[in-house]
């Protein structure tokens, strides 16, 4: 059943070639959006975007490094020319970071290339998106964090910067353009069912969920629908939030 809540509106999507970000494209494109998709796999997000066309929905594929300033303002660009305005953009593209590494160990190189994507890509996404949406008349950004971004995490230190700074970006933005009618949150899962943790046996997975509240992994789905929800009218007096999607974790302490 479709639920509009976002009718009539325009809406980016970065990351969406695959796990959430394509879960996302549907859903958004399911509350009546039209969608503008972006990642660096061209192939991949072609056949994401035409899923949602061939669903009924709207969709436009812009192969996009977001950690490019020009490739940004290009996506942005295009988005406007073709639809005329940018009401709400789910900025969800992340780097791998590194394996688990002690921090002295971390090599710069692979510290500057997770913060590229997840921090700066987020930067730079914010930077072109708001002036579009001012120019639209008012817009929502929801940003993609993680559990990790309230909370550290041994071993995996450029990923834990970057996800407390896309956190730290969202209340900052939030607040310099709230009296401009353009709404900044983020949202932070934990423990999700993508492509890493479908690999995992269940033998594997089965402590993962144990130290879960709710004793299971959560789903794509869910942390769409948050997106979803925060960027809609629904969610009209939220901004500068984080919502962790992590079945109860953090309020554990875990």
């Amino acid at each position: 059943m479709s639920h509009p809540q976002l009718e009539n509106k325009v809406a980016i999507i970065t990351g969406a070639s695959r796990g959430i970000g394509a879960v996302a494209a549907r859903a958004f494109a399911e509350a009546g959006a039209t969608v503008v998709l972006a990642a660096r796999d061209e192939n991949a997000l072609t056949a994401v975007a035409e899923e949602v066309v061939a669903a009924g929905g709207r969709a436009l594929a812009v192969p996009t490094d977001v950690g490019e300033p020009d490739a940004v303002e290009r996506l942005v660009r295009k988005t406007t020319e073709a639809y005329g305005r940018l009401d709400a953009a789910f900025n969800n593209a992340a780097g791998h970071g590194h394996l688990p590494t002690p921090l002295a160990d971390v090599g710069v190189e692979d510290f500057d290339s997770a913060v590229r994507v997840t921090l700066r890509g987020v930067f730079l996404c914010m930077k072109y998106e708001i002036p579009a949406m001012i120019e639209s008349g008012g817009g929502t950004i929801v940003n993609m964090s993680s559990t990790a971004g309230l909370r550290g995490v041994r071993g995996i230190g450029a990923y834990i910067a970057s996800k407390h700074g896309v956190i730290g970006l969202t209340k900052s933005a939030a607040l310099d353009y709230a009296e401009q009618g353009i709404r900044v949150n983020a949202v932070a899962p934990g423990q999700i069912l993508t492509h890493r943790l479908g690999a995992l046996s269940d033998e594997r997975r089965e402590p993962i969920v144990r130290a879960i509240p709710m004793q299971r992994i959560g789903r794509p789905e869910e942390v769409a629908a948050a997106a979803v929800w925060l960027c809609s009218d629904q969610a009209s007096f939220v901004t500068g939030a984080t919502i962790p999607i992590d079945g109860g974790k953090l309020a554990a302490g875990a």
